[in-house]
């Protein structure tokens, strides 16, 4: 063994150390790199698109109304006396001119007997007078009577003409009240309940409602409008209340009944108040509805849903898709590359679960539905097309 090495020798073994130390060190920068973890690169969100639709878009407001009959009218006594029958079942459909009550008629037969009568006795009066004025004028032309007998004989003429003319008004008045103790029918209808009993003094010192007689094959529908309502009507220069042959629409109402169905007929808008009620700003719109089973009753309360207009060619996306915030409504829509951009659009109207687009997008565009709110603008995403609910699914 030695004791001392030779210059050459420490050479050698500083060399060998060398080596093996950058040996040593390749190994763990090797390790290193090997050990050391990936960048792994983030998977593309997985998002649901649907494609900005374009059509027709009907647009409703809904509305409380209220049904009313069409005609609605109180049958009453006319002139005073006793009720003596009633001809008509309670409930009942009644037709018009039907003959419904009958008031004691004796004391008016008589009435129109006496006026008869005293029509007949002027008129004998009115034909002497006649006769005797014909016999003064010849004799009158001879001189072989007065100027005095002429007019004596003219006025008495006249004045039974006259008698006649008050006589035959009274025997027509006489008519007319025996004719209103016949209580009939004003309008085909049904009727109610009558108001009074049998042998009750009716009339104008008595009780005058009989009963009420009320047309519903049609009825109205009353609700109210807002103020805003008839401006934005204005705006699409839409009337409300007056039929516009232009159009190929015309406002019309539906209406849901009490057990959440929809009544199978729809109404027309015939009416719109033309004056704002300043208590409630609202004003009161009628429409006009069919109702020829009775499955309307005037005075019920119903859900009215009224079309207001139709956008012809209107740009639409699911509501879920849009995002409102502090600067304004925005959609995210995903390019051909598959790169999502936000879009700040306009809004319109909303109907069923879809919203009209008035500006900022075109038809066919695809706009994310689903997982937008994981999303940022330029990211790269995959898409899927949403999947149609099952008619069964519906609630």
């Amino acid at each position: 063994m030695k004791l001392f090495f030779t210059k050459r020798d420490l050479k050698l073994k500083k060399r060998r150390l060398i080596i093996m130390i950058s040996c040593l060190a390749v190994l763990i920068i090797g390790y290193i790199i090997i050990a050391w973890p990936r960048k792994v690169e983030p998977e593309a969100p997985t998002v649901i698109v649907e494609p900005a639709i374009k059509g027709d878009v009907e647009i409703y407001g809904e509305y409380v109304g209220r049904i009313r009959a069409q005609q609605f009218v109180e049958v009453h006594a006319r002139v005073e006396g006793y009720l003596e029958s009633m001809l008509f079942a309670e409930g009942t459909y009644v037709t018009k001119n039907q003959v419904l009550f009958v008031i004691n008629q004796d004391q008016y037969r008589a009435k129109a007997d006496k006026a008869r009568a005293q029509l007949k006795k002027d008129e004998a009066q009115a034909l002497k007078a006649k006769r005797d004025l014909e016999r003064i004028r010849p004799l009158y032309a001879q001189n072989a009577a007065s100027q005095l007998d002429l007019d004596n004989a003219q006025a008495a003429y006249e004045t039974a003409e006259a008698s006649v003319a008050m006589s035959q008004a009274d025997l027509d008045q006489a008519e007319l009240e025996l004719g209103y103790t016949v209580v009939r029918s004003p309008l085909s209808g049904h009727i109610s309940e009558r108001n009074v009993d049998l042998g009750t003094l009716v009339g104008p010192n008595g009780k005058s409602l009989l009963a009420t007689v009320v047309k519903s094959d049609t009825v109205l529908v009353d609700f109210s409008m807002t103020a805003l309502d008839y401006l934005k009507s204005k705006e699409r220069n839409v009337q409300l209340g007056q039929q516009d042959s232009s159009r190929s629409w015309q406002p019309n109402i539906t209406i849901t009944l009490a057990d959440n169905t929809v009544y199978p007929y729809k109404g027309y808008v015939d009416f719109a108040e033309p004056q704002v009620d300043p208590q409630t700003g609202t004003f009161s719109v009628r429409a006009e509805m069919p109702n020829p089973d009775r499955t309307l009753l005037p005075g019920q309360f119903t859900q009215v849903k009224c079309l207001l207009d139709v956008r012809e060619g209107a740009v639409a996306v699911p509501q879920k898709a849009i995002t409102i915030e502090k600067g304004g409504a925005y959609i995210f829509v995903m390019r051909r590359d598959s790169i999502v951009e936000r879009r700040f659009v306009e809004v319109g109207p909303e109907f069923g679960n879809n919203t009209v687009i008035e500006r900022g997008l075109i038809a066919g565009e695809n706009v994310v539905t689903e997982g937008f709110h994981k999303l940022t603008p330029g990211m790269k995403v995959r898409p899927q097309a949403s999947v149609p609910e099952k008619a069964g699914n519906k609630q």
